[in-house]
């Protein structure tokens, strides 16, 4: 049977802190593990990190990210002209579609269709834009490319 009196932690689960500086008894005095003089043995000192003593340090070594995205440019999710199919809802292809059938982010705005592969079902298709290609691929299949216009807010 458990009882209260008897309860104690796991055997190496509680681990003693270190009493460092505490006289030469306690076998952390002196230099109470900092060593001999330098900056690791200063108060308040030591290096930053990511310093590799001297090396030039893999933060300067590296590429950095050049140029910057304009907040005035619109950003489209775009879908080729092979997946519509499988985001058609009854003959009608739009942006809440394809994030239903997960062909587009939900967070989507935005939607150009591309005209990467074929067509066969006749389907009328909104987006606020289209490629010449995709345009011509819904039309030959006797569907219908609607262009609605829509304004996406620039990105600070």
């Amino acid at each position: 049977m458990l009882r209260l009196n008897e309860l104690s932690p796991d055997r190496g689960s509680r681990k003693k802190t270190k009493r460092l500086g505490r006289g030469h008894a306690s076998g952390q005095g002196q230099q109470a593990g900092r060593g001999h003089k330098g900056q690791g043995s200063r108060a308040g000192g030591g290096v930053y990190d990511g310093h590799e003593g001297g090396q030039k340090p893999l933060y300067k070594r590296t590429p950095k990210l050049r140029g910057f995205r304009p907040s005035d440019k619109l950003f489209y999710d775009t879908v080729n002209v092979n997946e519509l199919e499988s985001g058609a809802k009854d003959g009608a292809v739009n942006l809440a579609s394809l994030v239903a059938a997960k062909l587009i982010r939900k967070s989507a705005k935005l939607l150009k269709v591309l005209g990467n592969g074929e067509l066969k079902a006749a389907l009328t298709v909104q987006a606020q834009a289209f490629s010449a290609s995709a345009k011509e691929k819904i039309e030959k299949a006797g569907g219908k490319a609607e262009i609605i216009t829509a304004v996406q807010e620039p990105k600070a």
